[in-house]
């Protein structure tokens, strides 16, 4: 009788392998799964919803709340409680402080200031900047624009002041708390892809002009200084806080003396990104009235003066080059051997300062003299009008700057825009949730697609659709551009040094500075519009690409190398593939930057949302105005969830 072997049961570890088996069979063909549910989803959508836009029954008009809601803010500003013991209390302050800023610098007049800035940046740069600090400032008044970069300077220094000190307070309850981490920075994260734009549309229910202004750059640029803080608390050395915990260290103390000193650096780089944002969003805010330079760019860019919009974006570029060298040096001393007598220098400083203000006023030049301004606006302009006779059209074999716009608007741009128009609305929520889906997780994908269906909701979806097709066009030019540069100067160290300095010039820039050169090759229009937002995003993918493929692991290198490779299968099979992290990462900022821009395109004939939101900012508007910006917010959501890879679990080997 033969007997029978009964096989034992599966123990736990086989039903955790055979658990990670599938898993990473699941992972393997998870393209696959998203492309077929796609498929089905689309032939059932076809069966049951059919086509066409946006269904009117799913959307809801707002135009009459926010109507009355702006009706009951403008009836009741003088005499609500909440505006005469809080909101008006706000709005006086920051009145009163930008104000005495203001009357501080003009006291000092344009030599003491000027003198303030060269002396600033030699105590903490040396000469060379402190030569380049001087005459940037010469340069303002040369321009004739010393008055109105005053008053740019008055509005940051607040805004700089509030945001660094909301933005640290973030960071330091973020940078000891873990449980405000994670609270904070989901919120950080989704501020940080919002278009500048969408935060002048809720200041300007409540609040006018200068005060709207500051407050919305103070909700801009605080969260890179939240951010950084935290970073560099939480980044603390563990063996010097243990070092400092073992020596009977109170929480306070470690926090003082430990903690904060070895987060210098970061809060160094805080300052200087809230610096670079404030002077960003005090430019863009001249469209609800904040004044100063941007006021004059704006005014100039309204009438298509070109010679008037460069004679106030030159200081503006100027200034933003000033303020990053002079914060950046002072980030890299941090650390460094002390300088000795350096209370002495800052006295000298401070002495000269004085001194030459005083002279200023004894020899009553507190304002910059008249006779020592240059005109460029008439030149400018008739250079301006010169290329609109011979390079915008007509220009044998190559055709001319207005024919490549109208070219690329006919043959991109209009095809792009029907296309996502002509798509069934769930065809559209479909494509955004799959895309999400393939490079991130279910949680990414279901708010990628409620983004994007508020959109509809809030009934401006065909308006949606063209700015996204401005964006996909921009994008598409911007990757093409910047990879190629990254690849080249990540391979040539010469391009690459070449490069730098174009760069960081590049990136200093406000957004409002690229309107100027693209209105005076193109016109206005679209395609204008794309080009600015191609020209903003471009330094950041190249700089993100490059870092990216000079960052793979050189033995990856030497090992292809030594199995003859060329250069090209060296490229295409080691450095591209092995760089996918940092190339997804330039993605996610193109279109994040191409956004921001094509909104602002608006002023200069972009349409779509950006249009809208101009026009309810610019008129009073704000049913359009807000209706238009909380679309644009749900566009930056959608876009920045659709490519932004999220750090998933291994699947293999979680079993054991």
């Amino acid at each position: 009788m033969t007997a029978t072997v009964t096989p034992a049961p599966p123990g736990p570890t086989a039903a955790r392998d055979a658990g990670s088996g599938a898993l990473r069979a699941l992972a393997r063909h998870r393209g696959r799964l998203i492309g077929a549910g796609v498929a089905v989803a689309l032939v059932l959508g076809a069966v049951l919803l059919g086509g066409g836009s946006w269904p009117a029954s799913l959307a809801v008009d707002l135009s009459g709340p926010l109507e009355r809601t702006s009706d009951w803010i403008i009836d009741n500003r003088d005499g609500h409680p909440l505006f005469l013991y809080f909101l008006g209390h706000v709005s006086n302050v920051v009145v009163v402080s930008v104000r005495a800023v203001y009357l501080v610098l003009l006291a000092l007049g344009w030599a003491g200031v000027t003198a303030a800035a060269g002396l600033v940046a030699w105590r903490v740069a040396g000469v060379r900047l402190a030569l380049t600090s001087v005459a940037a400032f010469a340069a303002c008044g040369l321009l004739g624009m010393w008055v109105p970069t005053m008053q740019t300077l008055a509005l940051m220094v607040v805004a700089v002041a509030a945001s660094v000190l909301l933005g640290g307070l973030l960071g330091l309850a973020a940078g000891l708390s873990d449980r405000m981490h994670r609270i904070l920075r989901p919120v950080l994260d989704t501020m940080q892809v919002l278009p500048a734009f969408a935060y002048l549309l809720p200041v300007v229910l409540v609040f006018i002009g200068v005060p709207a202004a500051v407050l919305a750059t103070v909700v801009y640029a605080a969260p890179p200084m939240a951010r950084l803080t935290a970073l560099g608390l939480r980044g603390a050395d563990a063996g010097v806080m243990e070092a400092a915990a073992s020596l009977g260290a109170t929480g306070r103390q470690r926090l003082l003396t430990a903690r904060l000193p070895l987060a210098r650096k970061e809060l160094l780089l805080g300052v200087n990104q809230s610096i670079m944002m404030a002077l960003g969003m005090a430019v863009i805010a001249s469209v609800i009235g904040a004044g100063g330079l941007g006021d004059r760019v704006y005014q100039a860019l309204a009438s298509v003066d070109v010679g008037a919009a460069l004679a106030a974006g030159v200081p503006i570029v100027l200034l933003a080059i000033v303020l990053d060298r002079v914060t950046a040096a002072a980030g890299e001393r941090i650390g460094a051997a002390p300088v000795r007598r350096a209370g002495l220098g800052w006295a000298v400083a401070l002495a000269v300062t004085a001194v030459v203000a005083v002279a200023g006023r004894l020899a009553d030049r507190l304002s910059w003299p008249d006779a020592w301004t240059v005109d460029i606006a008439e030149p400018v302009n008739g250079a301006v009008d010169w290329m609109t006779a011979h390079l915008y059209s007509g220009v044998p074999l190559v055709g001319g700057t207005a024919d490549w716009a109208g070219r690329f608007t006919t043959w991109v741009l209009n095809p792009l825009r029907d296309g996502l128009q002509w798509l069934p609305w769930w065809a559209v929520l479909l494509a955004v949730g799959a895309l999400a889906l393939l490079i991130g997780t279910l949680r990414t994908a279901a708010t990628a697609v409620l983004a994007m269906a508020a959109i509809g909701v809030l009934g401006v979806w065909d308006p949606a659709l063209d700015t996204l097709s401005q964006v996909l066009a921009a994008v598409a030019v911007t990757l093409v551009l910047g990879v190629a540069l990254g690849v080249a100067a990540a391979r040539s160290t010469r391009l690459g040094r070449a490069l730098r300095p174009v760069l960081d010039v590049f990136q200093t820039m406000p957004q409002f500075v690229y309107l100027i050169p693209v209105v005076a090759l193109f016109g206005v229009g679209r395609a204008p519009a794309v080009a600015a937002a191609v020209v903003y995003a471009l330094p950041a993918v190249v700089r993100i690409t490059a870092q990216g493929v000079r960052g793979v692991d050189p033995a990856a290198m030497e090992s292809s190398r030594s199995l003859g490779a060329t250069g090209r299968q060296q490229l295409f099979q080691v450095q591209l593939p092995l760089a996918r992290p940092a190339l997804l990462l330039a993605v996610n900022q193109g279109v994040v930057l191409v956004l921001a821009v094509v909104v602002i395109g608006g002023l200069v004939g972009g349409g779509a949302l950006g249009y809208d939101a101009v026009f309810g900012l610019a008129q009073g508007d704000l049913a359009t105005g807000l209706v238009a910006g909380a679309a644009i917010v749900c566009l930056g959501l959608m876009l920045d969830r659709v490519t932004q890879p999220t750090e998933r679990r291994e699947l293999a080997g979680k079993g054991a």
